[in-house]
């Protein structure tokens, strides 16, 4: 496709089980966009935070920072000629979103501060879009695909994380947040739904701030 997209960096996220990696690889392969997608790098303290939240929550939040911070570094700054804009199936943020509902009191308070002084020296999205879908529409996805380590999600937990988001959202409104309600979509089965997503992101405008849209 020959159009002309208006946007550099586009950073699709939203819920574990919301198809962030499943639309980010759609739109790369669509417009040849360079894509950036999270490592699952073998992490060594995952193990250990099962068995120990309380003891591994901070090790292992600080982890995640450390390593998307490293991966968002090497990929974002060099630029692809040959690739009409970027699209990653996360960003930054997610590791306070994540911590803010793992770390408490003065670990949280810690982590925040590490994370700000980090956030501030990567290059900002130029439009965050948020697959929103209900708890239970996640948890319906996230059996789908059967994960073993994914088993002991619940309801609650998915609606703290999506609580996380929004805080964010609202904390820094200088960013341009899309958050798109897609319970009565399926973008992967029905490909007008997916024209309909497309459409949306790239063809509508949206000031700073969050932008709801109900598909």
């Amino acid at each position: 496709m020959g159009m002309k997209i208006k946007y550099n960096y586009v950073v699709i996220e939203g819920n574990i089980g919301a198809g962030k990696t499943t639309l980010a690889c759609k739109i790369a392969d669509q417009f040849n966009a360079r894509l950036i997608l999270e490592h699952f790098a073998d992490n060594p303290f995952l193990p250990k935070f099962y068995d120990d939240p309380e003891k591994y929550s901070f090790p292992l939040e600080l982890s995640f920072l450390a390593s998307r911070y490293k991966q968002l570094k090497e990929e974002l700054v060099p630029q692809d000629l040959f690739k009409a804009f970027t699209v990653a199936d996360y960003y930054f943020m997610k590791s306070l979103v994540f911590a803010a509902s793992t770390l408490d009191g003065d670990e949280y308070n810690l982590y925040r501060q590490i994370f700000y002084i980090i956030y501030g020296s990567l290059p900002k999205p130029d439009i965050f879009v948020y697959l929103h879908l209900t708890p239970d529409r996640l948890l319906q996805n996230i059996e789908k695909r059967g994960r073993n380590y994914e088993k002991s999600i619940t309801s609650d937990y998915l609606q703290k994380i999506q609580d996380s988001y929004f805080t964010f959202f609202k904390q820094n409104p200088e960013n341009k947040y899309l958050v798109i309600d897609i319970n009565n979509f399926d973008f992967v089965a029905n490909e007008s739904h997916y024209r309909k997503i497309i459409d949306t992101i790239f063809f509508d405008d949206y000031p700073a701030g969050m932008n709801m849209v109900i598909l």
